[in-house]
């Protein structure tokens, strides 16, 4: 599926940016014009059944089909956050990019004791109101809890089960692929601290945002960015 885009800057040097679930390119709303201003051409996209990118099958394999699908092989670093760090390492050998950043990957989902129980509860955020997401994230700016009420307007919530398979297993990627960072938030419940020092014995990168939650970009931009020194 081809999935909608939304570019910051120009020229050769690219970045891709790729969002987690519930999310579309809006998250990246700091994040976008930030690597423009460093010279890059920022491609974001909108992963099926987010945002302006139409409606189909879910599975894990097909959000990261759809990334080699619409992106362009070979771009300078790609970024992918939660269910964007999972499908864009399942797409990181086609995309080739020079660098990943996987930011709070969910290459360990809690297990859930029912087999649909952790998608069901993802499902139910669509129905979060403006005081539930102000109390879940008490460090986000205003306009990005504007922005969330709009992309879960948009957002179809069956993605989550297509994450079905992807709770209770472990996900982590053998090796990396590309030199490769793994950007965990202060207290990760995406990433162990076992999980993250095998990762670190397989070869990534791990940098940690103190006092930062999973969505580490809206929860301190500039923690975000700092971690990145070296990599963009």
């Amino acid at each position: 599926m081809r999935l909608h885009t939304r570019t910051w800057g120009e020229g050769d040097r690219v970045a891709l940016l790729i969002h987690g679930i519930m999310a579309d390119h809006r998250t990246w709303r700091r994040v976008g014009p930030a690597l423009a201003a460093r010279g890059l051409r920022v491609i974001a996209v909108d992963l099926r059944g987010h945002g302006a990118t139409a409606r189909g099958d879910y599975s894990m394999e097909l959000f990261a089909d759809d990334l080699v699908e619409t992106l362009p092989a070979g771009a300078e670093v790609a970024i992918g956050h939660s269910l964007g760090g999972l499908a864009l390492s399942l797409a990181v050998e086609r995309l080739a990019p020079g660098r990943a950043v996987y930011s709070d990957p969910a290459w360990c989902l809690p297990r859930s004791e029912g087999e649909l129980d952790g998608p069901r509860a993802l499902a139910r955020a669509k129905t979060l109101s403006r005081e539930d997401i102000t109390a879940l994230n008490p460090r986000w700016e205003t306009e990005d809890i504007d922005v969330e009420l709009e992309t879960l307007a948009v957002w179809d919530e069956n993605t989550a089960f297509g994450l079905a398979p992807a709770f209770g297993a472990d996900l982590l990627p053998a090796a990396p692929v590309v030199p490769s960072l793994v950007q965990l938030a202060g207290s990760s419940v995406m990433i162990s601290p076992a999980n993250a020092a095998e990762l670190e014995r397989r070869g990534f990168q791990v940098r940690t945002v103190a006092g930062a939650g999973h969505t580490i970009h809206r929860d301190d931009f500039d923690g975000f960015m700092a971690s990145l020194d070296g990599w963009i």
